[in-house]
C-alpha cells in the first residue's frame, strides 16, 4: 500500500504524463507519424486512468483489468459519462491495431479526432480526480 502523501505525488505525476502526451501527439501528427500518435493517444488516456486508479487504491498490471475496473466502477454507475468508456475502448483497440495488426495505416483526420477525444478524456478524469480530492 502506498502512503497517502506518496500517492498524491504519483497521481500528480501520472496527470502530468497525460498532459505531456497531448503535446507529443501534436508533434507526431505534424510529422505525419500517425500510427505512433495512435499509440501515444492510448497512453495519454492510460496515464490519466492510472491516476484515477491510484486515487481509489486500485492496482493492476493488466490494461484490460484496469479498463474493466473503470467501466464497472465509473461508467456503469454513471459517475462518468458512458462516452468515456467508448473513447477508452476505441483507443485501446486502435493502439493494439497500430502496434500489432499488419498493414494498418491511420488517416490524419481520424488521428486528429482521436486526439480531441484523448484531450476530453484526460480533462474529464483530471477534473474528477481533483474534485474528489477536495
Amino acid at each position: 500500500m502506498i502512503p497517502n502523501n506518496d500517492r498524491q505525488i504519483l497521481i500528480q505525476y501520472r496527470l502530468q504524463q497525460a498532459e505531456q502526451t497531448i503535446e507529443e501527439v501534436s508533434k507526431l501528427i505534424e510529422n505525419r507519424l500517425f500510427n505512433i500518435a495512435v499509440n501515444r493517444i492510448y497512453y495519454g488516456i492510460f496515464y490519466s486512468l492510472s491516476a484515477l486508479a491510484l486515487k481509489y487504491e486500485f492496482n493492476s498490471t493488466k490494461h484490460a483489468q484496469l479498463i474493466g475496473w473503470f467501466n464497472k466502477n465509473f461508467i456503469k454507475t454513471g459517475l462518468i459519462d458512458i462516452k468515456y468508456g467508448k473513447i477508452l475502448r476505441d483507443a485501446f483497440k486502435n493502439r493494439s491495431d497500430s502496434d500489432y495488426a499488419p498493414f494498418i495505416e491511420f488517416k490524419k483526420n481520424d488521428v486528429v479526432e482521436m486526439q480531441t477525444e484523448m484531450k476530453d478524456f484526460i480533462n474529464t478524469l483530471t477534473r474528477f480526480i481533483v474534485n474528489s480530492l477536495e
